[in-house]
């Protein structure tokens, strides 16, 4: 998912960036990104600050956008369908119940995806409503993908226009409180998304992150061969935080406030990618590729080509 360039003014860096082709396979992810500079562009949720989060619509145009990543947030059905959403449930900021009618915040959570099966979400409206902190949305109507619809259109969608082929930053929704109440437990819940992910042939071009470790204890064990990124949000230092999940992954993930020049080095030092999230401020991106990150999630990755 990484691409090696040397001393490039950074706006001949971007063209290039979104014009490279070729997967990278997991066992050179650590040594592709030995020169000065190199940056994995990630549109969060697809491109949520333009268009309704986790929809097909969201990330072709990302895709167009010239994106490196699609990032995107995975949950689990009752009939064991992996669709696309950030919470377990349907979320009262963005979504309609089958009825039209609003969700109240108390009772988000009786709208638990993990209790409908895959056809029943489809009654669900999640891209009309006016977002609270994204109202430049463009607004469309639209329903919980699956991930292997949203896979199969992102892949035809880059075909037919002749870009790369894009990565997928796929994140799993479950913590231990949630388990068998929003999402099976996490080897289920791994075994579901990995069989997706092989099963739609993207496995060189998939990167598994979570906040809960366990699901990536679980793919690091049963399929060595995806790519692990650790989500952080906490005051913990990264040696803390990789000693809970037991090994070091490809990718260490943290809240970009949380970035510094020691977490640079000490992530250089263990040869993990420093993917940080969620940037939406050209300043602050800019700020960030100087001290050295490996790669940016934003909400608006229009705002990459301005850098």
């Amino acid at each position: 998912m990484y691409f090696t360039l040397k001393r490039f003014p950074f706006h001949i860096l971007f063209l290039i960036l979104v014009s490279c082709t070729g997967p990278a396979r997991k066992d050179s992810v650590q040594t592709e990104m030995t020169n000065d500079l190199s940056l994995d562009l990630q549109g969060h949720r697809g491109c949520r600050g333009l268009l309704p989060e986790n929809t097909i619509e969201g990330f072709i145009k990302a895709l167009d956008l010239g994106v490196t990543t699609l990032e995107m947030d995975a949950v689990i059905t009752a009939d064991k369908q992996v669709i696309l959403s950030h919470e377990p449930w349907f979320s009262y900021e963005i979504c309609l119940d089958p009825a039209g009618n609003e969700i109240r915040q108390a009772d988000e959570r009786l709208h638990n995806i993990y209790k409908l099966t895959y056809e029943e979400t489809r009654a669900y409206e999640c891209g009309l409503k006016v977002h609270p902190r994204f109202t430049g949305q463009l607004k469309i109507s639209a329903r919980k993908p699956l991930l292997s619809e949203v896979i199969q259109a992102c892949e035809a969608h880059a075909r037919k226009t002749g870009r790369p082929l894009p990565y997928y930053n796929i994140e799993t929704k479950c913590t231990p409180e949630g388990d068998n109440l929003y999402h099976p437990a996490p080897n289920e819940f791994a075994s579901l998304l990995a069989t997706v992910i092989t099963d739609s042939n993207i496995s060189e071009r998939a990167i598994v992150q979570s906040f809960d470790v366990r699901t990536l204890q679980v793919l690091h064990h049963s399929h060595p061969e995806l790519v692990l990124a650790l989500l952080v949000e906490n005051s913990l230092t990264v040696e803390e935080n990789i000693n809970l999940l037991g090994f070091t992954p490809e990718i260490y993930s943290p809240d970009f406030m949380l970035a510094d020049e020691a977490m640079v080095a000490f992530c250089a030092s263990k040869g993990m990618k420093l993917i940080v999230w969620t940037v939406n401020d050209v300043e602050e991106m800019k700020g960030l590729i100087t001290l050295g990150v490996d790669g940016i999630i934003s909400d608006y990755p229009d705002k990459f080509a301005l850098l």
